[in-house]
């Protein structure tokens, strides 16, 4: 866990909790909105932009569902805890948009072969007041992912974003509708196709690093230097060995190995990986853990040549 000094404001689970809490209730009311003013103004877009904001409803439970789990403290069956149902929920989240801008392609394929009638002009200020709520969102969320290291919350940061750039695909094709007249009732279709292969190859992006987690894979070579760098600083510390380092959720642990004089008593070895342990842990609160295993730093002297 976090160390002492994080005690007051909300921890970094709490804060991406609450975020994906609002999160949903954002898209209920942004759905609702555009819904509603879809039907009233002729815009088949920007009513396919509302049922991508319900679908998101269900991305937003997902990740909130996969976070509320991840906070479960470790048990018998589970000594990690259970951090890996965040990269859970982020990949299956990422699923979802794919998902969702298949669904979107598809539906502005047939709104292409079969054109509706031409959108009201007012549907262009819900869309500028839909982008503007939408990417202020995205923004916070890429913010607070920075802060937490969340893949939740970064995926949920690009859900944001989806919506806004669907909203800003439905607003020129809508406006060029408008502009050009009778004909180009398509071209918010039009631009709303485009809008989906990017969105597509975004859900792609962003599932990435959820499989990565998933897999364990090492995080970044900058994180181990500082880990080996803090462990170094430990009086006592001749070298380091071994350094594997595993992301659980919003935790970080640490498997070191950490090679000590081998005239050292295992007392005086025990301490040395204590002080190992809690200055990782003190320079990042992150790391929930750490487990260190003493090996001799053999002197040249004891050292033999040949079997």
């Amino acid at each position: 866990m976090a160390s002492a000094n994080h005690s007051t404001g909300p921890t970094p689970l709490q804060a991406v909790m609450r975020f994906a809490a609002t999160g949903m209730i954002v898209n209920a009311g942004l759905a609702g909105l555009k819904i509603g003013a879809g039907i009233l103004g002729n815009a088949t877009a920007l009513i396919a932009d509302g049922v991508e904001s319900l679908l998101d409803i269900a991305g937003s439970i997902i990740i909130w569902s996969g976070l509320r789990y991840a906070a479960k403290p470790a048990d018998n069956e589970h000594p990690y805890g259970h951090g890996k149902a965040e990269p859970m929920a982020a990949a299956m989240a990422s699923l979802g948009v794919m998902v969702i801008a298949c669904g979107l392609a598809t539906q502005s394929i047939k709104e292409i072969l079969h054109p509706g009638p031409m959108p009201k002009p007012f549907t262009l200020v819900v869309l500028l007041v839909v982008i503007a709520l939408k990417e202020a969102m995205a923004q916070r969320a890429l913010l607070l992912s920075r802060r937490t290291k969340s893949t939740a919350i970064a995926v949920e940061a690009w859900h944001h974003r989806s919506d806004a750039i669907t909203s800003v695909a439905a607003f020129i094709g809508i406006g060029i509708a408008l502009l050009g007249g009778p004909g180009w009732e398509v071209a918010d279709d039009w631009a709303a196709l485009a809008a989906c292969g990017f969105i597509f190859f975004n859900g792609i992006r962003m599932c990435k690093p959820a499989i990565a987690e998933l897999l364990d894979t090492a995080p970044s070579p900058e994180l181990e230097k500082a880990i080996r760098s803090e462990a170094m600083r430990v009086p006592g510390v001749e070298a380091l060995d071994k350094c594997r380092i595993r992301k659980m959720g919003l935790d970080i642990y640490v498997d070191l190995h950490v090679r000590v004089a081998e005239t050292l008593s295992v007392r005086r070895g025990h301490d040395i990986a204590h002080r190992v342990k809690d200055a990782l842990r003190e320079s990042n609160s992150m790391i929930a853990d750490v487990l260190v295993h003493i090996e001799p730093q053999e002197t040249p002297s004891s050292c033999t040549v040949g079997l």
